[in-house]
């Protein structure tokens, strides 16, 4: 159980964060400022710096639980499972549930929008996708007994990442019109298992793709 300090920080934390969404959504990222944003959460401006050391970090506030999330589906795959299977299975599940931090589907729409308005935004999510790559590189070669810095692993990783990338902004554009949820959710699995498909032919005779 959480100590009462710690669930002060993290409701704290929540304020900020749910304050600066309904900002972003109503007026855009690049026209609010920290300082409504420390005002509409009841807060000091350091505060708000303290939770969150730049402005784009509140509006990619869920960055720790997508990685929660890969990483829990790499290192409790199912035994003879392939970490590039995993990652595949876990694509196909977020559909499946609707899952949020896939935001295709209905008010989560806006969240994309929002960001692809922004030049801000769209160059923090360029370094973050840039970041995750090297993340999820890490973690398959952690999770098949080899150094982080295995060629091989890093060479899937980048190969997986632009795949969702790529799956995931054409998914978008059926999503968005005519609004398609179930359209764009095909359109992003078909992309999914075959840019996966080619990251396993690409990782062959290797864990990454072969479960030992």
């Amino acid at each position: 159980m959480l100590d009462r300090r710690t669930r002060k920080r993290l409701a704290t934390r929540q304020a900020i964060s749910d304050a600066a969404t309904r900002l972003f959504m109503e007026h855009g990222f690049d026209r609010v400022t920290v300082d409504e944003i420390a005002e509409a959460a009841d807060v000091g401006r350091m505060t708000v710096f303290n939770h969150f050391p730049r402005k784009e970090d509140m509006f990619f506030d869920r960055e720790d639980e997508v990685r929660g999330m890969v990483a829990a589906a790499i290192h409790g795959r199912d035994e003879g499972a392939s970490p590039v299977t995993a990652l595949r299975l876990l694509a196909h599940r977020c559909i499946e549930d609707r899952n949020p931090l896939l935001p295709l589907f209905g008010a989560s729409l806006r969240f994309v929008a929002t960001a692809l308005a922004s030049e801000a935004l769209k160059a923090r999510a360029r370094q973050m996708c840039s970041e995750f790559t090297r993340v999820l590189a890490e973690m398959m070669a952690e999770a098949v007994d080899r150094p982080a810095d295995d060629p091989d692993a890093h060479l899937v990783a980048g190969l997986l990442v632009a795949t969702w990338s790529v799956a995931f902004f054409e998914g978008y554009k059926v999503a968005e019109t005519p609004g398609d949820a179930a359209a764009a959710g095909r359109v992003f699995l078909r992309l999914i298992d075959r840019g996966f498909q080619a990251a396993a032919g690409a990782a062959a005779g290797t864990p990454y793709a072969e479960a030992g």
